[in-house]
């Protein structure tokens, strides 16, 4: 019962003010590989197929000894989508799934994050065998109308807590425009 309250009252506030409506800001997706060279070219060649954008190179920020990465040095790609580009990658995503996100990838600030191990495992992926089968991160940030304030350039200002967007809105948001059912556990699939 306190959860159907919970769900009419997002609703009805979503609907009083359109303004409230949480939307998908940006989807970033990453593909680490630890060190520069041909295999960083490779997964750079991967994300601009998967999501038919440009990807860029991502340095590390500090000197890590175990796993020999230096910082400055290029380890990772990565390309943000915005738009229906993100809805579309979205959907995609979300297909290897069958549509469904534990509840524990949200944060507090509403934002979540999913890891898909093979690549190929998207819907209208190819394998070509010289560039292999690689796993990838996506992010998702989920904002609404009026965030841009806090991170523009020119006269950049603080917003209220309650304009960020938070965990129970994201998964309710979630729920009902990409119908996507959350889960506690998921348990895992062989093929």
């Amino acid at each position: 019962m306190a959860k159907k309250k919970i769900e009419a009252d997002f609703a009805q506030d979503w609907n009083s003010n359109p303004f409230r409506k949480p939307k998908i800001e940006k989807v970033v997706v990453n593909i680490c590989v630890g060190q520069a060279g041909e295999e960083l070219n490779k997964v750079k060649r991967i994300l601009e197929l998967l999501t038919q954008s440009k990807a860029v190179a991502v340095r590390g920020k500090k000197n890590v000894k175990e796993w020999g990465i230096r910082k400055g040095q290029s380890i990772a790609a990565k390309s943000t989508l915005r738009g229906e580009n993100a809805n579309k990658f979205l959907k995609r995503v979300l297909f290897v799934y069958d549509n469904r996100i534990l509840r524990s990838s949200f944060d507090n600030y509403g934002n979540f994050s999913i890891g898909v191990d093979e690549h190929i495992k998207l819907p209208d992926t190819k394998y070509i065998p010289e560039l292999g089968i690689t796993g990838f991160d996506m992010s998702v940030r989920l904002v609404r109308p009026g965030f841009r304030v806090k991170v523009r350039r020119k006269q950049r200002s603080k917003i209220p807590k309650h304009h960020y967007v938070s965990k129970y809105e994201a998964i309710e948001y979630m729920k009902n425009i990409f119908k996507v059912e959350i889960v506690d556990v998921m348990e895992e699939r062989f093929y």
